[in-house]
C-alpha cells in the first residue's frame, strides 16, 4: 500500500525543506516592495485606530468637564445659559459641535435638543435630537419621544406618529412604553385616525393593565367608541 501523499513531506526531508525555504526567499525578493507595503499599511491602520481611540477618549474627558456647568444650568432651568454658555463656559450647542466624536458631545446634543424644545424652537430641537444616538434603555427612546413632541407642536402628526412608534418599540418595558403608547394614541386621534387610536388604547390595556396610563386609555377609548356610535 503506497504512502499517502499529504504535501507535507518536506517537513521530514531536509533537502526538500531547504528547497521550500529558497522558494519563499525568492518570492519575497521578487515581491519585496509589495509585501513591505502591505505590512506598513497594516501597521498604519492599527496605529491610526489606536490613536483615534485615545484621541476620542481624551476628547470625551474634556467634553465632560466642559459640559458639567451647562448641565447644572439645564437642571436649574436656565435654558439660555445652558445652551449658549455664560461667558465662562461654552454651552451645550458649542460642546456638541466641538466634541461631536465623543460620547459627551453626543449627550450634549440630547440636552441641547431638550432645552430647545422647551424654548419652543422645534426645528432646532428636532435637528439636535436627530444627531443624538444611544443604545441606552431609556435615553434613546426618550429622544424619539421628544422628537415626536416637537412634531406634535408643529402639527406634523404623521411625523409625530412615526417617532412615537419608534419610542414605543425601542426596548419595550413596563415603566416607559405605556407612556409612549399613550402619546402615540393621542397623535392618531389628532390625525383623525380614531380606529388606530383605539388599537393602541387596547394595546395599553392588554399589555400594561396596571400602568398609570391604563385608566386614561380605557376612558379615551370609551369616548372614541361612543363618538363613533353617534
Amino acid at each position: 500500500m503506497s504512502k499517502k501523499n499529504t504535501g507535507l513531506e518536506f517537513l521530514e526531508d531536509p533537502d526538500a525543506l531547504a528547497g521550500q525555504l529558497e522558494k519563499a526567499e525568492d518570492f519575497f525578493q521578487e515581491n519585496r516592495n509589495l509585501i513591505l507595503g502591505a505590512i506598513v499599511a497594516v501597521v498604519l491602520v492599527v496605529a491610526g485606530f489606536v490613536g483615534y481611540r485615545l484621541y476620542v477618549s481624551s476628547q470625551d474627558e474634556e467634553a465632560q468637564v466642559e459640559m458639567f456647568p451647562s448641565v447644572y444650568q439645564f437642571e436649574a432651568d436656565s435654558l439660555k445659559k445652558a445652551l449658549s454658555g455664560d461667558g465662562a463656559n461654552p454651552g451645550l450647542v458649542a460642546i456638541a459641535d466641538e466634541y461631536s466624536a465623543a460620547e459627551a458631545g453626543n449627550l450634549a446634543n440630547f440636552y441641547a435638543g431638550t432645552a430647545l424644545l422647551k424654548q419652543g424652537k422645534y426645528d432646532e430641537a428636532i435637528e439636535r435630537l436627530n444627531d443624538f444616538s444611544s443604545s441606552d434603555l431609556l435615553v434613546q427612546a426618550r429622544a424619539y419621544s421628544l422628537i415626536g413632541d416637537a412634531y406634535m407642536e408643529k402639527k406634523s402628526f404623521d411625523e409625530a406618529i412615526s417617532h412615537y412608534k419608534k419610542a414605543a418599540d425601542y426596548k419595550e418595558n413596563k415603566f416607559f412604553t405605556p407612556a409612549y403608547l399613550m402619546k402615540l394614541a393621542v397623535a392618531y386621534e389628532q390625525n383623525k385616525q380614531n380606529d388606530e387610536a383605539v388599537k393602541i388604547y387596547d394595546q395599553i390595556l392588554e399589555k400594561y393593565p396596571v400602568s398609570a396610563e391604563a385608566p386614561n386609555a380605557k376612558k379615551y377609548k370609551s369616548v372614541l367608541q361612543a363618538t363613533a356610535g353617534e
